[in-house]
């Protein structure tokens, strides 16, 4: 059995991408499958059940999801897809100045997404744009965990 990781990657000026493709050098180490995908294009039957995803999104204007993701999001949605078997986990970008609206997009993907019976893999991790760390940095130091965590159990997995 192949152990694979969709990355899906929701942005408006690149900085989920460098945390897209942090997470998937991250996954390759660990000899895990892992291919970087744009949302640019994509709606909600990116998400097949059994397979495991990692969106790495960022916020912008008042709490919106980028413009290459919404369309993943409104048909999340609209369709209702049944998603039991799906398993994710999110990177979150945003900026705590916006304390209403921080991180409101991956927030709005999580409770879409589990509403549909998929399960979210550990914690979201909230990165802080205002924080004094680069995104992809924060990224690299919770993705080893995450990822040990999204596929513990795995019978392909290395030995430790």
């Amino acid at each position: 059995m192949t152990r694979a990781l969709t990355i899906l990657v929701g942005t408006t000026t690149g900085n989920a991408q460098y945390c897209a493709e942090e997470s998937a050098f991250r996954a390759q180490a660990l000899e895990i499958a892992a291919e970087v995908k744009p949302m640019d294009g994509l709606d909600a039957t990116v998400f097949v059940p059994g397979q495991t995803y990692l969106l790495c999104i960022s916020t912008y204007g008042q709490g919106d999801v980028p413009d290459n993701a919404r369309g993943v999001y409104e048909t999340l949605i609209r369709d209702k897809p049944a998603l039991s078997g799906v398993r994710y986990g999110i990177v979150s970008l945003g900026d705590s100045s916006h304390a209403q609206t921080f991180c409101f997009a991956g927030r709005r993907f999580d409770n879409a997404l589990s509403k549909l019976g998929a399960v979210r893999v550990g914690e979201i991790l909230n990165h802080d744009a205002s924080s004094g760390t680069m995104p992809e940095e924060a990224t690299a130091a919770w993705a080893m965990a995450w990822l040990a965590q999204a596929f513990e159990g795995d019978s392909t997995a290395p030995a430790q």
